[in-house]
């Protein structure tokens, strides 16, 4: 008897886990789409960070934060790396903090650093 249980416990299990994923997936989907709303082109954003942390870009992604649609920009300088902030919208800088290197080397991401804002 308890063996019918495990395997129904289990299959429920697998089902859920699938369904997840598939959600995930689908959401991930919407997320990348929503850069076709975005008044500023990433292209912009990158030139206007790049500016800002007087570097170049390594990598830009686009996504949603408390104040809503903006740029994340990583720069690289001659001695700094820098995570700057970019308003989707305006084209402006929302805020632009070096990028520590970790214990073993790599760079940590800051989180959303909304707190940083640069006005």
């Amino acid at each position: 008897m308890y063996r019918h249980a495990y395997k129904v416990a289990a299959l429920f299990l697998a089902m859920a886990s699938i369904c997840s994923l598939a959600y995930a997936a689908h959401n991930e989907i919407n997320d990348a789409r929503a850069v076709l709303t975005a008044k500023v082109p990433i292209s912009q954003a990158i030139a206007a960070a790049e500016q800002s942390a007087n570097g170049k870009a390594s990598r830009a992604e686009y996504e949603w934060t408390r104040s809503g649609w903006a740029y994340d920009v990583e720069v690289v300088g001659v001695t700094k790396v820098y995570d700057v902030r970019v308003d989707a919208d305006k084209g402006t800088i929302l805020s632009s903090v070096e990028d520590k290197p970790d214990l073993d080397g790599r760079h940590e991401h800051k989180g959303d650093h909304d707190e940083d804002h640069d006005d």
